[in-house]
């Protein structure tokens, strides 16, 4: 079991106090959950946008930040510690899905479409997920696993329509390992 608190006792190497610049040039709009928002910069982004954005977390350290955060820069966001598993617990459904950095959590494939059926299962009819995970071109064994192409591809294929999924990068804190790492972007819609 892993101690997601442990992470934000100081600055985990995903929290860039700004937006991935591949999720900064989304439209975001209508109703928006951000998957494991860590400390809320993608739903503060959204709620900035004129979006009503809800962040989800498993570490109430995380949550306690973003709530910070969100009370410094005026940003009326909410958020809420919860498993993403549970997402069926709140009762909503969602225009948009975000995910920077859940998928490449899980270690099997199985827990993977449990999490996608799961993300699925809050979306509207039409709904779209934007993900964001580690890709198997990034070298090394430090961080989270590296997930294949093919891997994403069958995980969004029962259910889903997938509408890009393209090389990209994730920014990680300066003084990391590295300050980036070959990440994936997936967009897909729910059918």
């Amino acid at each position: 079991m892993h101690d997601w608190e442990e992470p934000y006792r100081g600055t985990p190497p995903w929290d860039i106090g700004r937006p991935q610049p591949r999720f900064a040039a989304l439209e975001l709009a209508g109703s928006v959950i951000d998957v494991g928002c860590g400390t809320g910069e993608h739903t503060l982004l959204a709620v900035e946008r004129g979006a009503d954005a809800l962040g989800i977390d498993i570490s109430a350290a995380a949550i306690a930040k973003a709530r910070e955060k969100a009370r410094r820069r005026g940003v009326d966001a909410r958020f809420e510690v919860l498993d993403a598993f549970e997402l069926p617990s709140l009762g909503e459904t969602f225009d948009v899905a975000l995910d920077m950095g859940v998928y490449h959590v899980f270690d099997e494939l199985e827990t993977r479409r449990l999490y996608a059926a799961a993300v699925r299962g809050v979306l509207e009819d039409g709904g779209v997920l934007h993900l964001m995970c580690f890709s198997d071109r990034t070298p090394g064994d430090w961080g989270p696993n590296r997930i294949r192409e093919d891997e994403l591809r069958e995980t969004f294929a029962d259910g889903w329509e997938l509408v890009a999924l393209e090389p990209a990068e994730l920014e990680l804190v300066p003084g990391s390992l590295v300050a980036a790492a070959d990440a994936w972007y997936l967009h897909a819609r729910r059918r």
